[in-house]
């Protein structure tokens, strides 16, 4: 039988302890931080340490840069013709008009991802030099065919730069911003002996559509061919011999110059195009066939200096900084070209070796050899267009240049160290 409990008498019912919330405050939310920080002065405090912060930002000191690239065969006079790219012997970690200094917080540039090919060439590894210098990731491609690692050396360890060793006429895969395209030999001796840019330049063409990168085409003016029209202009189309023993080479960059232009119209690929004039520096190589480079190494070796022809032919003559710098102000600017890149100050042959004999030897001879095929009679760029548009124009003089390169050239054909050391 089930048992009941019954309240008898005067007790009250047991009374339920249920928990019940309090309704909530409207601008509970609002005052409490409100009330925290107005608590013991917070606020003046926080407002101390703000400006106690932006003094202290202000007044510090710009932080100490990583150590330049020093180049034993920069003289104070081209720091004086490029004061935007060499400051004190050394390469500047600006572009354009000069960055060196203070740079504002939030505003530091970042840096981009480049590849060069035949980077570790003459050209290329100049070139390479300023975008490391400028605080780029750099990656060299390079077959080494016209190349020397040498030129690249001072940067292995360096996090920032990578070296493959390829050949461009396979196509590679990369992830980069911009693409600078110098593989192909240039001087006859070479190109000859490998007659072909066309395969590469459309390998890194596609790479370039692919990741969306900038391509810059080295093109040169030898697309002008025996120029009828003196001096030239972009839009003069040359007169080019298509079957010559030079024309692997000529017609080999109007064709990529032609492809440059296709995917840049036909698939949206940002390009650029620079014609070369001849450019001389340090790092070309010493038997290239190159007129420059051939009069330096025969002075140096007490060899008569080798004129074909009668030494009428004439030539421009940039030195390799002023190309370099060309070649980035065309990469960062908005216009495709093509542009002419070099010196418009016109030597004769005969003057060049009268130029290289006050440099090394004033007693070298000059001998006379039957003139090559095809060799153009006159080569002399008009530059208007890339005074106007790109703000460049070459500011070495050859007479300024050359000893630069004849130190550089000292040392590698004898071993001479000791002028390179003093001057550094």
């Amino acid at each position: 039988m089930a048992s009941e409990l019954i309240f008898r008498g005067h007790d009250s019912p047991p009374v339920s302890h249920a928990y019940s919330p309090k309704p909530p405050k409207p601008w509970l939310t609002v005052a409490r931080p409100i009330h925290y920080m107005l608590r013991e002065q917070r606020l003046v405090f926080t407002f101390i340490g703000i400006a106690i912060a932006t003094v202290i930002f202000t007044l510090r000191p710009s932080p100490t840069p990583h150590a330049p690239i020093t180049y034993p065969y920069i003289s104070s006079e081209l720091t004086q013709q490029h004061p935007s790219t060499y400051q004190n012997g050394h390469l500047t970690t600006g572009f354009g008009t000069g960055s060196v200094g203070k740079i504002p917080l939030g505003l530091k540039r970042k840096g981009l991802r480049i590849v060069v090919t035949g980077g570790a060439g003459f050209v290329g590894s100049h070139l390479v030099d300023r975008l490391m210098s400028r605080g780029d990731s750099v990656i060299v491609v390079d077959n080494f065919f016209t190349g020397r690692k040498e030129n690249v050396m001072h940067h292995f360890g360096n996090p920032r730069f990578e070296l493959i060793r390829h050949d461009v006429v396979e196509p590679i895969l990369l992830e980069v911003d911009q693409i600078f395209h110098l593989a192909c030999p240039a001087s006859p001796v070479h190109y000859k002996h490998n007659p072909t840019n066309v395969v590469g330049t459309l390998n890194m063409l596609g790479l370039a559509k692919r990741v969306g990168a900038r391509f810059l085409l080295t093109s040169t003016s030898e697309v002008y061919g025996d120029p009828l029209q003196h001096p030239q202009v972009e839009t003069y189309w040359g007169n080019v011999n298509p079957i010559g023993v030079r024309s692997c080479y000529d017609e080999g960059k109007r064709t990529a110059e032609t492809l440059t232009m296709d995917y840049h119209r036909g698939a949206g690929v940002e390009a650029r195009i620079a014609r070369i004039f001849n450019t001389y520096g340090p790092r070309m190589c010493i038997d290239d066939g190159r007129v420059v480079s051939n009069f330096v190494a025969q002075a140096l070796r007490k060899e008569p200096l080798t004129v074909y022809g009668d030494g009428k032919q004439t030539r421009s003559f940039q030195y390799v900084s002023d190309l370099v710098e060309g070649l980035m102000r065309l990469m960062e600017g908005e216009h495709v070209g093509p542009f002419n890149l070099g010196n418009p100050g016109e030597f004769t042959m005969l003057e060049l070796a009268q130029v290289v004999q006050e440099t090394i030897d004033p007693n070298a001879k000059i001998e006379f050899r039957p003139n090559t095929e095809d060799d153009p009679h006159k080569r002399k760029p008009d530059i208007t267009k890339a005074k106007e548009l790109l703000g460049w124009e070459p500011k070495v003089p050859l007479r300024k240049g050359l000893p630069m390169m004849v130190s550089d050239f000292r040392r590698r054909v004898f071993g001479d160290h000791k002028e390179v050391a003093s001057s550094a």
